[in-house]
């Protein structure tokens, strides 16, 4: 398809932006209060890879909140300066998102009861009760963000943007959820806009009419008894009659129980939002942008073409590949590495309190520090393994101009994500085999499967380094009956074995088990799921790991945990939980106890060749992340 939608220029008010792409406000961890060289170097990336307009974010108004970067105060404008200097440099445009989290506030981290619209608690994150805001203190932090928004303006930003999503401290006053103040903020939607109405009014005092605002607003809370589509048409209309120019619209809040970002969700998937929202402001000027799961450029042009929203949000999908927009302009689609919402070094990351990185994208956090930088010298490079953690390595290395052979056992490269990718929602994962296995090819890495690679073939084959990636293979608990016809591995079932009979008891409730006992599930089977901790799927990321529980809770899984196995029979499995002996019918028995390095190979030839180097599950079974980031480590430095 010609993009020719996607790069055309559009205008924000008097803002002009050079294509239709933005990078949303994703908070990274990098920065705190000021803004340091890492933050900086990292939002470069994307202007350099040809973004039409970053929002940075979030952004915090009030002091005390400075566990992200700050406009609390005119010491912060130089740095704002600096960056928005360097994200013009590279012709992108750039606003800052302004932030207060109220109920949603990390205690933990201030020392202060968080604050809110009302004094209902949240769900999720602090679960403090929040103490409702007087008026006074209304009217203060109304003036904090239009100061806020003065200092934007101030540093040379080209516009401000206000959050109104996510279940942030504006949208505790827009929803009715969390807004049961009986006073002039409180009651009918008119009221519960007052907020951010009387912000944007001020705004305007302190910045002019010319300066372009913009709010990313929630097209539906997805909580029950919350603004849906309905309310926020409304809320987009008054916003946009008190000066709002653009409508970045994105779904839900932080504890909404609806998948909104992870795999589970299909690309596009609220694209009907941003169009609900765009025809509710027909006829103006203010530009609706998509959002959510949009990690294809193809799929972007076509949300533009069939006038589903003027510009089209990217953000992990620009944290994955920093270049997509360039990349996508001059049609090399097949160099574009595919944001998969695995989640595991981003979303999860931050949950967990720690800096985003990316599984497909190893530079994250580090643009400036690392550089794949030709070799001195080309030397013969054996990589033992086609999984992630090998299938990087050998890409990695190819590209510094090393002559790479890269073998696997099995009859396809992708290792374990083969596997992963069979699993309902997680298709995805596929997309990172079928990217590595495009660029091996055209970096000309010789590829041999179906072949086990032996002490004695790496005798043959003479290399300067071998790099093992040999993977795991999967325990074999000590249980009476472990050997019988009907027990089978999980990952022999996620690689299309055969599992006979209608019940199926999966022992083994961590990641691989609660996907395979989903797989079978999807496949008519009627499961039962044995694990031996308190939980299920500890191992599995937080953005991922509520998901998969409910998915097996609403299909019918029978889960029992607490629960150890005594023995395995043909027809029944036997176990104990909190005393208590259970006897469970099945025809089938899927073992997924966990896996144990594959180092035979490592141990055979360590001692013979000088410069051996070990990644991947072959190390210690881990996630694909460490995997692959292992694989690109270490072919930097050979």
């Amino acid at each position: 398809m010609n993009l020719t939608k996607l790069f055309t220029p559009i205008n924000i008010g008097k803002m002009e932006v050079k294509n239709r792409l933005v990078m949303p406000a994703l908070t990274t961890g990098f920065a705190f209060g000021e803004v340091n060289d890492q933050l900086k170097n990292y939002l470069v990336a994307r202007a350099r890879g040809g973004v039409g307009l970053i929002v940075i974010g979030i952004t915090s108004v009030e002091p005390g909140t400075d566990y992200v970067i700050s406009v609390s105060d005119d010491r912060f404008i130089p740095g704002l300066r600096d960056l928005a200097k360097s994200i013009h440099s590279h012709g992108a445009k750039t606003a800052i998102q302004l932030w207060h989290p109220g109920r949603y506030e990390f205690a933990v981290i201030t020392g202060r009861q968080p604050v809110s619209s009302s004094d209902v608690p949240p769900p999720i994150l602090s679960r403090q009760k929040p103490r409702p805001l007087t008026i006074p203190e209304i009217e203060k932090l109304e003036d904090d963000f239009a100061q806020g928004a003065r200092r934007v303006k101030e540093a040379g930003f080209d516009a401000v943007e206000f959050i109104c999503s996510a279940g942030y401290l504006i949208s505790q006053f827009l929803s009715p959820i969390t807004n049961k103040r009986k006073d002039r903020y409180g009651g009918d939607l008119e009221n519960r806009m007052r907020f951010i109405l009387e912000i944007i009014e001020k705004t305007r005092d302190v910045v002019g009419k010319d300066f372009p605002i913009m709010c990313r607003i929630s097209g539906d809370e997805l909580i029950p008894g919350g603004n849906t589509l309905k309310e926020a048409r409304v809320i987009a209309q008054k916003l946009e009659k008190a000066g709002v120019r653009a409508f970045n619209v994105t779904a839900g809040w932080h504890e909404s129980s609806v998948p909104m970002i992870t795999m589970d969700v299909p690309r596009g998937g609220y694209v009907y939002l941003a169009e609900g929202i765009k025809e509710a402001l027909k006829g103006t000027e203010a530009r609706v942008i998509a959002s959510n799961r949009i990690n294809d450029p193809v799929l972007a042009e076509q949300i533009l073409r069939d006038e589903k929203a003027d510009m089209i949000s990217m953000g992990r999908a620009l944290v994955a590949d920093p270049d997509l927009p360039n990349k996508a302009r001059e049609g090399r689609f097949d160099e574009i590495v595919t944001c998969v919402a695995c989640n595991q070094g981003c979303m999860d990351n931050l949950f967990e309190g720690s800096p985003i990185t990316c599984m497909v994208n190893p530079l994250v956090g580090r643009e400036e520090e690392i550089e794949i930088n030709p070799v001195e010298r080309s030397r013969r490079v054996l990589v033992v393994g086609g999984g992630p953690a090998g299938m990087k390595a050998a890409q990695i290395a190819a590209m510094r101009g090393h002559q790479v052979t890269l073998f696997e056992k099995g009859d396809r490269l992708g290792g374990q994500l083969n596997l992963a990718s069979v699993t309902p929602s997680r298709e995805e994962l596929g997309k990172i085999v079928e990217y590595l296995s495009v660029q091996l090819k055209k970096l000309g890495v010789k590829v041999q499967l179906d072949e086990k690679v032996t002490p004695s073939l790496v005798a043959k084959l003479k290399p300067d380094v071998v790099i093992l990636a040999t993977g795991a293979e999967p325990i074999i608990p000590s249980i009476p009956g472990v050997d019988l016809p009907n027990v089978f591995q999980a990952w022999d079932v996620l690689a299309g074995r055969d599992v006979a009979g209608k019940n199926v008891v999966v022992v083994g409730g961590g990641g691989v088990g609660c996907y395979t006992a989903h797989y079978l599930m999807a496949r008519g089977k009627k499961v039962t799921l044995l694990e031996m901790l308190d939980k299920t799927a500890k191992d599995v990321g937080i953005s991922n790991r509520w998901i998969i529980r409910n998915n097996l809770q609403k299909g019918g899984v029978k889960t029992f945990t607490s629960t150890k196995v005594e023995s395995i029979s043909e027809k029944e499995v036997f176990a104990i939980k909190n005393g208590e002996r259970l006897t469970l019918p099945a025809d089938s028995v899927v073992l997924a106890v966990g896996s144990k390095p594959n180092k035979s190979l490592a141990e055979a030839i360590r001692e013979k060749f000088p410069e051996i180097y070990e990644i991947g599950d072959c190390v210690e079974p881990r996630k694909a992340l460490q995997a692959i980031h292992e694989g690109w480590d270490v072919a930097l430095k050979i």
